[in-house]
């Protein structure tokens, strides 16, 4: 077939149109790599501007559910991240809320809101008291029993404030490493260890204005003890047994009851026999109470390299307790039986003894804060209170028996 003939201005035509396509095409391509060029310069400075402002952003934490508390929400960005302590808060609920803003770093020095180490350090005081009023010539009356009660819990409210204030003297550094004990007043730098140091002489003078208003043996009697109030921070340094030394400090009213009703201990073997085994199951009752309290601070007290029997022991805690209970209670009774107590006293004190030590052993959760502290707090008026009211029945019981044998021989 022929081919077509194609005319000069044809071809002309042609040339132009594919001309004027050519640099179409060539536009578009430089309007493509324009805007891509854009874009991406686009998205370098945007980058750039976030990196200016937020320096941190990829390692921002994400979103936390509500449920979590301000502590795990910290610990999210990274396991190794320092858990930050949640500040101090200022008591706004009982006795601290109620005293001016500038006494109460000293009254959570003396714990005021914490009363229960008081009534620990009482119950010996009135154990002996109660033992020792029967022993008294002639037998001491309800009325001097209850004075000098009120007096030695009155001693104990002082004593155990100073005792409270050396103690965070001593471990003012280690309290800061410690969950339960970060906010005390000297941990925490809202006293100094000038100002609780003044605080404390003014309690130990205090201290001693009560122990004058006993007989004058008790005040040889009752000065010793500081040695013990003194040395108890140091032991946790350096044994595992701190707890045997305030065992010793606390137990110290378990002697004093006997001078304070003006018997004589030196002159009267029975009377001694009996304050030393008394004072011997008090120091057992308190290492006993005190394991379960340092179950508590377990972990911190690992943490900061501070000792106590709890850590010595903490797989075998419950056989302990046991251990310690029944040498409480045997020694509560050989107590007893050198004092010449009766029935009332056996089966009240060392039977209820029995019974509410082996329901707290067998019931405390140790690996529970609650629980421990529950059972701390509670446990003081449970025991303590079948031992005072077995101890009070056999006075009561001697004294009536007294009192109808000296109107018989009048």
């Amino acid at each position: 077939m022929p081919r077509p003939i194609i005319s000069n201005s044809t071809k002309c035509l042609l040339s132009r149109r594919s001309l004027l396509f050519s640099n179409q095409w060539r536009l578009l391509s430089r309007f493509h790599n324009s805007s891509r060029d854009i874009s991406h310069h686009t998205r370098a400075t945007t980058s750039a501007i976030t990196a200016l402002s937020f320096p941190k952003a990829r390692h921002i934490i994400p979103a936390v559910p509500s449920s979590l508390n301000r502590r795990e929400a910290h610990t999210i960005d990274s396991p190794s991240s320092p858990v930050v302590p949640e500040p101090y808060s200022p008591p706004t609920s009982g006795i601290l809320s109620r005293l001016p803003k500038s006494w109460v770093p000293y009254a959570e020095l003396i714990r005021i809101d914490k009363p229960t180490g008081t009534y620990y350090l009482y119950f010996p005081c009135l154990f002996s008291t109660l033992m020792a009023a029967p022993l008294a010539t002639p037998t001491a009356t309800p009325l001097s029993v209850i004075s000098t009660s009120i007096l030695f819990f009155a001693g104990a409210l002082v004593m155990r404030g100073a005792g409270c204030s050396i103690n965070d003297l001593w471990d003012r550094n280690l309290d800061k490493r410690v969950r339960r004990t970060r906010h005390r007043p000297l941990a925490r730098g809202a006293l100094t260890p000038f100002q609780a140091l003044t605080y404390t002489g003014a309690q130990l003078l205090t201290g001693l204005a009560i122990l004058l208003q006993f007989p004058t043996p008790c005040l040889f009697y009752g000065i010793p003890s500081l040695l013990f109030v003194a040395s108890y921070p140091l032991a946790k340094r350096v044994t595992y047994y701190p707890q045997f030394v305030l065992g010793l400090t606390f137990s110290w009213g378990a002697v004093m009851g006997f001078p304070a009703l003006g018997v004589d201990l030196l002159a009267n073997s029975s009377a001694l026999g009996a304050a030393a085994l008394l004072y011997a199951s008090n120091v057992s009752w308190t290492v006993l109470y005190d394991m379960i309290y340092a179950h508590m601070d377990i972990k911190d007290d690992a943490k900061a390299g501070i000792k106590s029997i709890a850590l010595k022991h903490d797989a075998d805690t419950k056989k302990v307790l046991t251990g310690l209970a029944v040498v409480q209670i045997g020694l509560l009774g050989a107590a007893g039986m050198a004092a010449g107590a009766g029935p009332a006293f056996f089966v009240g004190s060392c039977g209820g003894a029995a019974l509410t030590l082996g329901w707290m052993i067998k019931r405390v959760n140790l690996k529970s804060v609650k629980d421990c502290w529950w059972w701390f707090v509670n446990g003081c008026w449970i025991t303590g209170g079948v031992i005072s009211l077995g101890l009070g029945a056999d006075y009561l019981v001697r004294y009536v028996q007294d009192e109808q044998t000296t109107e018989a021989t009048n």
